[in-house]
């Protein structure tokens, strides 16, 4: 139990808590939503002959963002050690060795693959293209300031691969969650890295706070989170939601808002909450009220 925990540590598995109810949002829209032409069959059904697609849905999610954050951790090792805030990981703080951190991300890397190859043949063969995505993030910041926006890029891969799983189809709705995560992610990711802007300029590493200074980035955070809002409430009039996935607009757009409103470009003592607890209820809620909505139409949709 301690080395899993300080594996969960590594990659900080909390984090998960962003992208997962995306994918869910998009795995709901591929069994409830977009079907094919006369495909009525109940949500009961579907999930007594398909109960295990849900699992391997989640695993994919928990086995490819394992592999990214702890390659991202390998690969950063030495800076970390010399940034007085990221010194304490696990790595550099001597909890866990290098060569065992790539072995994770070895084994991680696999099991997802695996796992797609269970789940439908554009997965499978889709699964090398997502993983270079998510780990080659991690090489980004040596040499674009734009790595953020390949983080959110990673990210995004949750919805529209969770409604491949269901459908083996790409569809416009889940391409357009798809682009809410990734200015949604880059947004925030800039908000977090307003505090390595010194330390950055200093070791040649890229980022939007190190080449434009704070308040700057902070006026690109805003601009990407208003693409965001965009895409889910353009999302919101294609899909022809109820009252309840507004209702989850208004909480996503309001943590949005909430997170600019408490960080600033003298004061970053409050970078974590907007960071992991204004993203957090954001997605989570968002998430909830979608999901609830779709259930609500399909139920009125077979039995109306």
């Amino acid at each position: 139990m301690s080395t899993a925990k300080k594996y969960l540590s590594l990659i900080k598995f909390s984090h998960t808590i962003f992208a997962m109810p995306f994918a869910i949002i998009g795995f709901f829209l591929g069994v409830m939503w977009l079907r094919a032409p006369g495909e009525q069959a109940s949500v009961g059904l579907f999930f007594k002959e398909k109960w295990y697609l849900f699992l391997l849905v989640i695993l994919c999610m928990i086995f490819a963002r394992s592999a990214a954050m702890a390659f991202n951790r390998y690969l950063d090792r030495s800076f970390d050690a010399k940034n007085p805030r990221t010194a304490v990981r696990e790595i550099p703080a001597g909890i866990l060795k290098a060569d065992r951190v790539l072995w994770f991300t070895i084994i991680n890397s696999l099991l997802f693959v695996i796992c797609t190859y269970f789940i439908n043949s554009i997965c499978f063969y889709l699964s090398p293209i997502a993983l270079a995505v998510v780990l080659g993030y991690s090489y980004t910041k040596r040499f674009t300031p734009l790595c953020h926006l390949v983080l959110g890029l990673g990210l995004s891969l949750a919805p529209i691969g969770a409604y491949l799983a269901v459908t083996g189809r790409f569809d416009l709705l889940p391409i357009l969650f798809s682009f809410a995560v990734i200015f949604w992610v880059s947004g925030f990711d800039i908000i977090y890295a307003l505090q390595d802007e010194e330390f950055d300029k200093n070791n040649d590493l890229y980022s939007i706070p190190s080449v434009l200074g704070k308040k700057k980035a902070l006026r690109v955070s805003e601009l990407l989170h208003v693409l965001s809002a965009t895409c889910v409430i353009i999302a919101g009039f294609i899909g022809q939601f109820g009252w309840l996935y507004w209702g989850g607009i208004a909480v996503f757009a309001g943590m949005l808002f909430y997170q600019h409103s408490i960080v600033k470009p003298n004061d970053l003592r409050r970078v974590n909450l907007a960071f992991m607890t204004a993203n957090g209820i954001a997605s989570v809620v968002f998430a909830v009220f979608v999901v609830i909505d779709l259930f609500v139409h399909h139920y009125q949709t077979i039995n109306p």
